[in-house]
């Protein structure tokens, strides 16, 4: 796929406020931190936010520096394990940033995050309220997974995922994903070693991704499959994304010049609000409902609500206004997620009936959709 120079050109003007994501393969070596690279990449960093760009960094690299300190190194999936590391490397990373930082004249802020403090809207506009009082001030926040106290249900799991929650909650404008490939490539090149980079994606949901990126780094947690992903959603939120190399000295200057590195992947041309992505990345899907071919068309195709009649199959027990999966019966499409205005067992009872029997079958009827358009989200990423 050829470089999409015009598109990406037009980007690269209009951004003033980027993410850049910087994963563990970059950050670290056999013996730890790689400060050169920190270095390296602070001074095209600062270079960018001379030019007036706010900058986020959303950096890995805590639990790797932890475990090069550390006399055993074992049990790397062991999520106490993995806590009790990114408590010994967190300070090790962000006085590595300080240090490289402050030669250039640049403030940084630490910021530690779980999937909770963004699952609640209070809590997400206190965060965003703080997020944009730093960049008023011209400090360079550094956002990590707050690893020492989430617990498995709430991890965000990866920062690829933490960083697109980061890009909704800054408004931001591009998303630099630095990692330690120098692009997104047709075939896994591991195994493919002939394998072509892709200099341009238009259409990131037409891609075949488990076959473009199987495996990932020995150091990191997601892989090229969690980058295409976070592409995805960035996509649906109306923000580019670049996944290039953090290796490469002088990559970031070269990129936010024009030169062909990496990998863009562009924006849908119809944005979801950021209401909507919100409610749908914030939090897990409670439950599953399966749906008819005519709800099918009518959430998927026609942008309406889902009514009690086109419900076939409703899994798991949740509440009113749960987040749940929308799934057509017998479909490999991707699914949709939604607020439902009923509960499961609500939603038993009155599945596949007309809304006009609501009362009857329930009690009342205080809505004659299941889920209202309004709060849903169609071909959500997993």
């Amino acid at each position: 796929m050829s470089f999409c120079k015009e598109e990406t050109s037009k980007i690269l003007a209009g951004t003033r406020r980027v993410v850049i994501k910087i994963g563990s393969a970059v950050l670290t070596d056999k013996e730890g931190l790689d400060l050169r690279v920190i270095s390296r990449l602070g001074d095209q960093i600062s270079l960018l936010h001379d030019r007036g760009m706010d900058i986020i960094l959303v950096s890995s690299g805590a639990v790797a520096a932890g475990c090069k300190v550390l006399s055993s190194c074992k049990s790397k999936n062991d999520l106490v394990f993995k806590q009790a590391t990114s408590a010994v490397g967190q300070s090790r990373l962000m006085h590595a940033y300080d240090e490289v930082f402050s030669r250039f004249g640049k403030i940084t802020a630490q910021i530690l995050l779980t999937r909770n403090d963004l699952k609640s809207r209070e809590r997400f506009i206190n965060a965003r309220n703080t997020m944009l009082q730093l960049l008023e001030w011209r400090a360079v926040p550094i956002i990590n997974e707050n690893d020492t106290v989430a617990v498995q249900e709430l991890r965000f799991g990866d920062n690829d995922a933490l960083a697109v929650m980061v890009l909704n909650l800054v408004e931001a404008d591009l998303f630099v994903n630095l990692t330690s490939a120098d692009g997104v490539f047709q075939k896994n090149p591991l195994e493919n070693p002939d394998a072509r980079r892709i200099s341009c994606i238009r259409d990131i949901n037409a891609q075949p991704l488990e076959e473009m990126c199987q495996g990932k780094t020995h150091l990191g947690s997601g892989g090229m499959h969690s980058k295409l992903l976070a592409a995805r959603k960035a996509a649906q939120l109306g923000i580019p994304t670049l996944i290039m190399s953090g290796k490469d000295r002088f990559g970031l200057e070269k990129a936010f010049s024009g030169e062909d590195l990496g990998t863009w992947i562009l924006p849908l041309d119809k944005s979801v609000s950021s209401r909507k992505f919100w409610f749908a990345y914030n939090q897990e899907p409670a439950g599953e409902i399966l749906i008819d071919r005519g709800a099918a068309r009518a959430v998927f195709e026609q942008n309406k609500s889902l009514l009690p009649a086109g419900i076939v199959e409703v899994r798991g027990n949740f509440g009113k206004g749960a987040l749940v999966k929308i799934q057509e019966e017998n479909s490999a499409r991707p699914p949709a997620v939604g607020l439902t205005n009923y509960k499961a067992a609500e939603l038993r009872l009155i599945k596949g009936r007309k809304s006009g029997d609501i009362e009857r079958l329930i009690g009342e009827c205080l809505y004659p959709e299941a889920i209202h358009r309004d709060n849903l989200l169609v071909d959500a990423v997993f």
